[in-house]
């Protein structure tokens, strides 16, 4: 049976909001809780931290032994071969990509995502997509799902500085076998991830209002607390997101 890892790409540099995978919420670092949400997925057999050998994140490094979970350290450019040389060293078949900057990761989406990957012939399964047609999920639940031999390939032949900064683009670029997985209703508008303050303060809210009662919380839950409280949405909703290229 193939074997399910959820690389998770964690650092603490951050240009618009240093350190910010070790805010706390609730009592808990933004990466803990990152690794909790991931945790509660039933296809997902793995977890490894993927960061850098820099000094200042050796304390990515410690989280992730306190979580119970594995790391790997590798390039802080060349994030692209810090993810394969991680897969490979965890004998991944299928990857999973998540970022530490998505507190809000939906495990049960997850879980749809992977087993929709088992099933049908696709060498690529994403909620993400290049362009703003292809997203209808909040940014900050970004799932994409790839084979190990998909992620070699682009390891192996990514030439461009941006498609080696980051794990996809290659993929996305060349290979034709790609699913852009969508709900029925289109999301996209939401900012669900971690970039400022001001994601913070709306993540933070969310995390007020609803982890006490469900710790595992999920998407239908945060659309219901955001139409009981649209003022949530002016949080951040004016924050743009940063272009890859």
């Amino acid at each position: 049976m193939d074997k399910v890892v959820a690389i998770i790409q964690a650092r603490m540099g951050s240009t618009r909001l240093p350190g910010k995978i070790l805010k706390k919420v609730k009592g808990k670092t933004v990466l803990e809780h990152v690794v909790y949400r991931v945790q509660q997925a039933k296809q997902i057999d793995k977890i490894v931290i993927a960061t850098t050998e820099l000094e200042q994140d050796h304390v990515v490094a410690e989280k992730a032994i306190s979580c119970g979970i594995r790391y790997f350290r590798g390039s802080e450019d060349d994030v692209l071969s810090r993810y394969y040389h991680a897969a490979k060293e965890n004998n991944a078949d299928i990857v999973v990509r998540i970022t530490s900057d998505c507190p809000l990761i939906d495990s049960k989406l997850i879980d749809k995502m992977v087993q929709f990957y088992k099933e049908n012939n696709y060498v690529f399964v994403t909620n993400v997509g290049n362009h703003a047609s292809q997203r209808t999920y909040p940014r900050g639940l970004d799932t994409e799902i790839f084979s190990f031999q998909v992620l070699e390939t682009a390891f192996y032949n990514a030439k461009e500085k941006y498609q080696r900064e980051h794990v996809t683009p290659y993929i996305y670029e060349n290979e034709r076998k790609i699913y852009y997985y969508r709900n029925d209703v289109d999301y996209s508008a939401y900012r669900w991830t971690l970039d400022t303050e001001e994601d913070f303060q709306l993540i933070s809210a969310v995390y007020g209002y609803l982890y006490d009662e469900n710790e595992n919380f999920g998407l239908g839950d945060i659309l219901k607390l955001m139409e009981k409280h649209p003022e949530l949405i002016k949080l951040n909703e004016h924050v743009e997101q940063k272009k890859i290229k």
